[in-house]
């Protein structure tokens, strides 16, 4: 839905307008974590609840509130991390808890781990650094392992086959960056969960996506479409191929829905 500036489109904001005024249920399914989901809001002006964390978390934006959550338990980041750096010693790991942050000290940051102030004006707490031990020290709705040499689609293969099930792995890098969730956690799953609260089947439910963690998502949802400059896993999962983010493909198919 983003252009590659991060702004969403006045014609997108006016299909999604569109779709609430004709009682359509819109659900943002993202990997960001509730303190970045005040972006959204503000950036496409709906208020909804949003499946955030790759489905770890059930958010309702307009009251702030967690309804529901699934997190990875100590016991399992500490497993997890212990095999992932056996094969990959370089790995750096980090937890994402939702409203805070911790990463190993040689985790480097790509992208603003916190946003500036939440709704309310406030900052959100600073990001702890510490070894394993306090990275891990809480349940967390993310672990991410960070390992800049390793090919982004090799690392999420060769990880996949490691945790054999004990978590659920998946990327939307462009580089070695996986985003470990507890088992059988994925988009689908939340979307099912927030779904169900409104009655609604997977044959009534049309997704968009462009990136790896959406495969489920795009392969649960009764019609899917991943975008023209989709990566190949999701342009592989979705039932069709739509135009870009760039060409409003959101809008183009809400558009096409409310026809």
């Amino acid at each position: 839905m983003l252009r590659a500036d991060g702004t969403v489109s006045g014609r997108t904001r006016a299909a999604l307008r569109a779709a609430e005024d004709a009682g359509l249920v819109i659900a943002f399914v993202t990997g960001r974590p509730p303190r970045w989901l005040d972006d959204v809001i503000e950036t496409t002006g709906h208020l909804g609840v949003a499946v955030g964390a790759n489905g770890a978390v059930l958010y309702d934006m307009a009251t702030e509130q967690v309804l529901v959550s699934h997190s990875l338990t100590v016991d399992a980041m500490r497993q997890v991390a212990t095999q992932l750096r056996a094969s990959f010693p370089d790995v750096q790991f980090a937890a994402e808890y939702g409203q805070s942050f911790a990463a190993e000290p040689g985790y480097v940051h790509d992208w603003e781990i916190n946003p500036r102030l939440d709704r309310r004006g406030f900052p959100p707490p600073d990001p702890i650094v510490g070894d394993l031990d306090l990275v891990t020290s809480q349940p967390a709705l993310k672990l991410l392992a960070k390992d800049r040499g390793a090919d982004a689609d090799e690392f999420l293969s060769a990880a996949d086959g490691l945790l054999a099930g004990r978590a659920s792995v998946t990327h939307s890098s462009a580089y070695g960056l996986l985003e470990i969730a507890a088992p059988g956690v994925t988009k689908a799953t939340g979307l099912a969960e927030l779904a169900s609260r409104h009655g609604i089947g997977a044959a009534e439910v049309v997704a968009i996506g462009d990136m790896p963690n959406d495969v489920p998502m795009l392969q649960w949802a009764g019609r899917s479409y991943a975008v023209a400059n989709a990566h190949p896993a999701a342009r592989a999962a979705a039932d069709e191929i739509c135009a870009s983010n760039e060409q409003d493909a959101v809008a183009v198919i809400v558009e096409a829905l409310l026809a």
